[in-house]
């Protein structure tokens, strides 16, 4: 790829970045996608690790822009394995066309906002662009954390990551298999694992709370439903405060009396995954009920789980839904098996990594693969990785070494023409995904054919308003749990990184602010600044 010059350059080819290259291109702006992964599909095409599912009821983690595209396609599962909803945006790609304006196995190096001339220099594995807007379309958990143990690179055997496994299957048939970590992919992949390999070693730090699926093929009935009502149905989504239809509740777990509460949270396990967290209107809010909550679900895991000492390990201790609740398909059954070990990290820390396995505890484990869980620099890594530089030559990876800032989730201070796509303060990862970022991707659109329409050149948030959000996005945290423990919501797990929460809590008032702004002609953004 040559010197390209464009209108908009989009980086990232998951949902994001398919729906901004037809909504923009529909608007008459020349605009290209890049992408570094030899095909798109985000972190649907990462994340191949066995077991990947969404966790979000197939029918609403999907596009709402096209009713014929939303009435036409037909999910097989109530969650949609990681395989299908790859056919499903491989199918969006070619049915309008987007493949032409992507260009694959494309890295973005650098990019640096020229002021003198108001576009972006971007810098790419394949040659250099111009645009004069840049959208990073690169997702929230898109940078897989490796952690720095000793000997990593000297192990002989068959090394993975959950973040970027493979395209050709796995087979681990026969195997003595060691996994590190118990966040949702460990959680997705462990049953799975567990049924191939000869022996499972799960190397745990932190206990995870995970609601069963209870996943199963597509309704007819409910599907034929959904879709009779789509719109309404979609308006749902915005009513609730995690963007997800049919959650809202308005009753409280602390009136409840425990007959009804056993009830309701054993509905909720039985049938609503993340939903379980919407049984009750006061379980993010107040930490009585939410205890009311985690007691039912370690009380499950010790039912579940044979031995007393294991269910034990396996039962979190923290706030339920601090760190992100995780779902699954016959996780604590796993470890009913004989052939499933738990190993506490915090009695038997890792001390090194071997030629042959690791060593833990003082004890050794040979195994034939080592498979790393360990999560990603979640919200702000994808882009902190990339050298940007805005106004001066200022380094967004230095701009955020204090934490993360920005207006809305979609611009930065200092960063002219730059926008994000559920970056942080907004809800993204707290929220519906899909139906989030089809908010942010029209509101740019929209934004930049404001622009156009009015001759403005060159847009960005101010650095007042963008203290002013994000200490609102703390304030909003600091009324419910979600700051009572160490989660990848605030960088806890990676040590070099600011400790802050970044994502917004609450769909509707977020919606209802957005839109406000865009209104008041994009209100706390100034216009065409030159210095």
């Amino acid at each position: 790829m040559s010197l390209r010059k464009m209108d908009v350059l989009v980086v990232g080819a998951g949902f994001s970045g398919l729906y901004l290259l037809h909504k923009l291109r529909s608007s008459g702006f020349s605009v290209a996608v890049v992408e570094k992964a030899d095909q798109l599909g985000g972190t649907w095409h990462w994340n191949r690790y066995p077991g990947a599912r969404c966790d979000i009821p197939s029918l609403q983690y999907s596009y709402q822009f096209d009713e014929e595209l939303q009435q036409d396609w037909k999910w097989s599962e109530k969650y949609s394995a990681q395989p299908e909803i790859l056919e499903y945006l491989n199918h969006v790609a070619d049915r309008f066309d987007l493949r032409r304006d992507i260009e694959f196995n494309t890295e973005v190096i650098s990019a640096a906002f020229n002021e003198e001339r108001c576009l972006w220099e971007i810098k790419t594995s394949k040659g250099d662009v111009e645009a004069k807007f840049c959208i990073m379309a690169t997702g929230c958990l898109s940078a897989p954390n490796t952690p720095d143990f000793e000997g990593l690179n000297d192990f002989e055997g068959q090394l993975l990551h959950t973040g970027k496994w493979p395209q050709t299957p796995v087979d681990f048939t026969g195997e003595t298999v060691a996994i590190i970590g118990t966040g949702s992919s460990s959680i997705q992949s462990i049953p799975v694992i567990a049924e191939q390999a000869k022996h499972l070693y799960v190397f745990q730090r932190t206990a995870n709370y995970s609601i069963p699926s209870n996943n199963g093929p597509m309704d007819p009935d409910e599907e034929a439903l959904v879709k009779s009502r789509y719109p309404e149905f979609r308006k749902e989504n915005w009513e609730n405060g995690f963007g997800i239809a049919g959650l809202e509740e308005e009753s409280l777990a602390t009136e409840a009396s425990d007959q009804e509460r056993q009830e309701k949270f054993n509905h909720h396990w039985e049938k609503e995954g993340l939903g379980f967290l919407g049984a009750y209107a006061d379980l993010m809010l107040d930490r009585e009920a939410n205890e009311l909550a985690a007691s039912f679900v370690r009380g499950k895991v010790k039912e579940i789980v044979n031995d007393p000492e294991v269910a034990e390990l396996l039962s979190p201790k923290f706030t339920i839904g601090c760190k992100r609740l995780c779902v699954d398909t016959g996780y604590f059954e796993a470890f009913n098996r004989d052939n499933v070990t738990l190993i506490d990290l915090n009695t038997n820390p890792i001390d090194k990594i071997t030629v042959e396995g690791l060593i833990a505890g003082q004890e050794e484990y040979q195994v034939d693969s080592l498979i790393l869980a360990t999560g990603f620099d979640a919200m702000t890594g994808a882009m902190t990785r990339i050298d940007i530089k805005g106004r001066k030559g200022i380094s967004l990876k230095e701009q955020w070494k204090d934490g993360a800032k920005s207006y809305l989730g979609l611009g930065i201070s200092n960063f002219p023409n730059l926008f994000t796509v559920t970056g942080p303060g907004s809800p993204s990862v707290l929220s519906n995904m899909v139906p989030s970022l089809e908010l942010h991707v029209e509101w740019i659109s929209q934004c930049i054919e404001w622009m156009r329409d009015n001759n403005k050149t060159v847009i960005e948030s101010t650095k007042a308003v963008e203290e002013e959000w994000m200490m609102f996005v703390n304030e909003v945290a600091d009324q419910t749990v979600y700051k009572s423990c160490n989660s990848w919501y605030n960088g806890s797990n990676i040590d070099e990184k600011a400790k802050e929460f970044l994502p917004f809590i609450g769909v509707p008032p977020y919606t209802e602010k957005i839109t406000e702004v865009a209104e008041q002609n994009y209100q706390g953004f100034v216009f065409d600044k030159t210095n």
